[in-house]
């Protein structure tokens, strides 16, 4: 028989009324409900972001700060309504939040609304102002992942189902990469391997789903080979793999090859980290960026800018407070009264942590170059909009948890085929 998965709870546990007034405990204070240190660090985080950002920015007319700012705005009011919402309502809206995340992904297909704004991937729509959907579709994907796995209650041990769920996982990846987006199809990858780590999934099936990864990334390059043409100018064109991202992986593995041309912006990237010192040049004084050597210096590569500018110190300073906004979130993950917001936190984790160490990976040579933002740092108004989402999100998991770590000591395992 077809095993019938349990609704996950979207309200609030319904209790047995007292017999007596003084029964009825007393209601948690609104201060009670505000995670302060957690606020802390993200202010902290996203003042030191905002300081970088501006010096990255200054002379170059192809970004405007004040963008930067509204996207802050924005991001503000995003997250004060999805902390006040209740996030349990979106537990059971599985297949509403993939039809959410495929439409946002292909938005830029739309004739006359997509553009690639010169970046190479088709993935800005223009409704006023350039947009990346696939950088909003960030959230319903950390959403519909929580909400596809949570429904398996701890314990997602049957093969079938396994693949079941991973293919539908899989979704939004191969949206993305029809823009093509290597580099947001990794973080929704990231994305779902963690929720499906914390979600019970067993080790052996992750290991094999690893193992195939790396094999179908050999194919990738494999069968490229077998099918690319060459130009009327000589050079060769694959069909798989757009030019700049084969030359991007290529040049993790051998960065020296090409010092003058693919190679360049790494080794721009290292000189900018090295010359900053113990204490950095001091603000507005990154000579990298400021004379064009880096490029991409605000976005892909504005680490280069921080370490440039502030030093050894500097930087340990950025990764302090990353450390401490991902032990906070684990906090909260644990705080959680139910599966669905412990893996809605952790997908958020999952996201952060992966951006964080990709981003800064590739700035120092140590991870493939692939484009990815720095967290509450790099220049992006949507990526800033969508990190103040999910402050949010994690957010209103916190306030609305019935129980301090009711979850953590009465964990709901186990799951009933009908």
């Amino acid at each position: 028989m077809a095993q019938q998965l349990p609704q996950i709870q979207s309200v609030h546990r319904s209790q047995g009324r007292p017999s007596h007034a003084s029964a009825r405990p007393s209601a948690p204070s609104v201060l009670s409900r505000i995670p302060w240190a957690f606020l802390l660090v993200i202010a902290l985080l996203v003042s030191y972001g905002l300081l970088v950002c501006w010096s990255a920015v200054q002379g170059d007319a192809d970004y405007n700060f004040t963008r930067q700012l509204q996207g802050v705005a924005v991001g503000l009011v995003a997250m004060v309504a999805l902390w006040a919402f209740d996030y349990r309502r979106f537990a059971n809206l599985s297949t509403a939040l993939l039809i959410i995340n495929v439409v946002l992904i292909l938005l830029p297909h739309v004739p006359g609304l997509g553009t690639d704004a010169g970046m190479g991937a088709k993935s800005w729509i223009k409704i006023g102002m350039q947009v990346q959907p696939g950088e909003f579709a960030k959230v319903t994907v950390i959403l519909y992942a929580a909400s596809l796995v949570a429904r398996y209650q701890g314990t997602l041990d049957d093969w079938r189902e396994y693949c079941k769920v991973l293919g539908l996982l899989l979704v939004p990846f191969a949206a993305i990469m029809t823009q093509p987006d290597l580099g947001t199809g990794l973080v929704y990858l990231a994305i779902s391997a963690v929720v499906l780590i914390m979600g019970g999934a067993k080790a052996r099936y992750l290991l094999i789903t690893l193992i195939a990864g790396i094999a179908a990334i050999a194919a990738v390059f494999a069968v490229d080979e077998l099918l690319k043409y060459q130009l009327a100018d000589g050079t060769w064109e694959y069909r798989l793999l757009k030019n700049y991202q084969r030359s991007r992986l290529l040049v993790f593995l051998n960065p020296e090859a090409d010092l003058s041309g693919d190679g360049y912006n790494l080794a721009q990237a290292k000189i900018a980290i090295g010359s900053g010192g113990l204490f950095g040049k001091g603000l507005l004084n990154a000579t990298q960026s400021t004379h064009g050597f880096l490029p991409e210096a605000p976005t892909d590569f504005i680490f280069c800018v921080l370490a440039e500018e502030f030093g050894f110190v500097g930087v340990m300073a950025l990764i302090g407070l990353y450390a401490a906004l991902i032990v906070v979130c684990l906090g909260i993950a644990r705080r959680a009264d139910n599966l669905f917001g412990m893996l809605i936190v952790m997908g958020v984790v999952g996201m952060w942590l992966f951006q964080i160490l990709e981003n800064i990976g590739m700035d120092c040579g140590l991870m493939p170059i692939t484009g990815i933002p720095l967290p509450f740092v790099s220049y992006g108004s949507s990526f800033m909009v969508v990190n103040f989402a999910l402050i949010g999100l994690i957010g209103s998991v916190y306030s609305h948890a019935s129980t301090q770590s009711s979850f953590a000591r009465t964990p709901s395992h186990g799951r009933k085929a009908s």
